[in-house]
């Protein structure tokens, strides 16, 4: 099958010859007539097999159709939202060479940067409008969108949309869309819980899908290491000393762990540079354009950032941290044999990461080839390392509760009242004199079987002894349990009586009496 079997128009025929495109890949050949029948299409398909050519050319040969009879001012028609904003530059280019020689206008608007050339673009009238839902959503609620003419709504990448936290975004959108238009829905994993929200969205949509859900391509030669977290930078490291390797694309879990892979591979004379979400727009933008022109040799990339890079004849991917969702493992490697083309992508994996690799080998259906190296080997050997680990008494899957007793029940207040009530029938007063007169104050047992100097504690501790007191005891009576007798009468903070306090203001007052009027 060729492109002109395709039926698709001159123009884009010619843009394509251009790009050097000869034969439609299998999700292109699947979607691109589907599309132009104006359908909606759920498409499947692993990275790298050409889904944004496969919506882009059946989009601008229909636009180029209607555009014929069409005059005035150009109104928005297609909305394609992406993820992230490289992804959002990938495919505005890709419209760009497609759309060459059709006369469409396209432009592209996200955050991160200063929003008033896109402003300038919309107002001049567009007929394809690639967007980020952040960017997108504020320049609706300014009025520099309009969505009442749009004809056809493209979601890539629709698993990450609305898996990862953009579906009220995605949604707010969509309730300014016309409800009669032709929804596209692209995706390199499709799990059945996206398929549910998005029976939504679609009306009647048919499905293609070329190959099984997160598979990963078969010119991909992928490898692992069973490496500890201490040496993953060194391991790194002597990877990167092959100096056959011309660029690597590491992916890290977070932005700080990215910045410090760059760090590590910078002071062992490597030449580094991180992308991700903390980095300006222009950043990301120049530290891509250096890792495309070779001048950087390695790309340190967090998940979200990197969906959508392509790079040409990019050979090696490295996971520094495995993803701890499995779906992610397939966008990582799909960086690299791109188009036919051979890649190879290495894995490493740290103890605490085994179940995420049981996760991914299960997803794709494959074990991966395990490197041995023993300089950088981990201490747990690889046929124990899906093992969950054993708590202290030998169970799998379960967490140490903390110290436990080694035997008995566990003791609690009941203990106290049973211990309390097995002393003597005499029992003992809390002053320390016992039943048997021993009087050493020692809480003493009953059992008839043991001696009482034998016989161990077995009630709790005393946290609080009263304190004596010598006055007390001195004029204690010869029964000593018997408190001295106190004077009951009150007494005022002065020591004296009211009664005594009464007379003495009586007497003070006659007395300012007789020297107030004598004079």
């Amino acid at each position: 099958m060729t492109f002109e079997s395709l039926g698709l128009v001159e123009p884009i025929l010619k843009a394509l010859q251009n790009e050097g495109y000869v034969t439609p890949t299998p999700i292109q050949a699947q979607a691109i007539p589907v599309i132009l029948e104006g359908t909606d299409l759920i498409g499947c398909a692993q990275t790298g097999t050409g889904k944004t050519a496969a919506f882009a050319i059946p989009i601008i040969q229909n636009l180029y159709n209607k555009r014929q009879n069409v005059q005035g001012k150009r109104n928005i028609k297609v909305l394609i939202l992406t993820p992230t904003r490289e992804l959002a530059i990938q495919i505005a280019d890709s419209f760009g060479a497609y759309g060459k020689f059709a006369g469409m206008h396209h432009t592209v608007v996200f955050g991160g940067v200063g929003q008033h050339p896109q402003t300038v673009a919309l107002r001049k009238g567009v007929d394809i409008l690639i967007a980020t839902p952040g960017r997108l959503l504020d320049l609706m609620n300014q009025g520099y969108v309009d969505l009442k003419s749009l004809e056809v709504f493209v979601l890539d990448e629709a698993d990450r949309m609305l898996d990862m936290g953009f579906i009220h975004d995605v949604k707010k959108i969509i309730s300014h869309l016309p409800s009669k238009r032709q929804t596209l829905f692209f995706s390199a994993t499709m799990p059945p819980e996206i398929v549910k929200l998005s029976s939504s969205i679609l009306t009647k949509p048919v499905k293609v899908e070329v190959t099984p859900q997160a598979t990963t391509a078969q010119t991909i030669n992928q490898s692992l290491y069973f490496v500890e977290k201490a040496d993953k930078k060194e391991l790194l490291t002597h990877i990167m000393s092959d100096k056959s390797i011309e660029r690597a694309l590491v992916f890290t879990r977070t932005k700080h762990g990215a910045n410090k892979v760059v760090k590590d591979l910078l002071n062992k004379g490597i030449q580094a540079e991180a992308i991700h979400g903390n980095k300006s727009q222009n950043a990301r933008q120049l530290a891509l354009k250096n890792f495309k022109d070779k001048t950087t040799r390695v790309l340190v990339a967090t998940d979200i950032a990197a969906r959508g890079i392509d790079v040409d004849d990019l050979t090696h991917v490295i996971n520094f941290e495995l993803p701890n969702v499995a779906e992610t493992y397939v966008h990582r490697i799909g960086r690299t044999g791109r188009a036919g083309a051979s890649g190879i992508a290495i894995s490493f994996c740290e103890s605490e990461e085994r179940a995420y690799l049981k996760d991914i080998q299960k997803l794709i259906g494959l074990q991966i080839p395990v490197v041995t190296d023993k300089f950088y080997s981990s201490s747990i050997p690889a046929d124990r390392m899906f093992d969950r680990p054993k708590d202290e008494f030998g169970n799998k899957g379960s967490r140490p509760q903390g110290n436990r007793r080694s035997s008995g029940p566990p003791r609690g207040n009941n203990d106290r009242r049973n211990s309390n009530q097995s002393q003597s029938s005499g029992g003992e007063r809390r002053n320390g004199s016992t039943s048997s007169g021993n009087g050493s104050g020692n809480r003493q047992g009953t059992n008839a079987n043991s001696s009482s100097s034998d016989t161990t504690r077995t009630g709790p501790k005393k946290r609080y002894q009263p304190r004596s007191n010598s006055r007390n005891k001195s004029e204690s009576t010869t029964n000593g349990n018997e408190r001295p007798k106190q004077d009951s009468t009150p007494k005022t903070s002065s020591g004296k009586s009211p009664a005594e306090n009464n007379d003495q203001k009586q007497s003070w007052l006659a007395n300012w009496k007789m020297r107030r009027f004598s004079k």
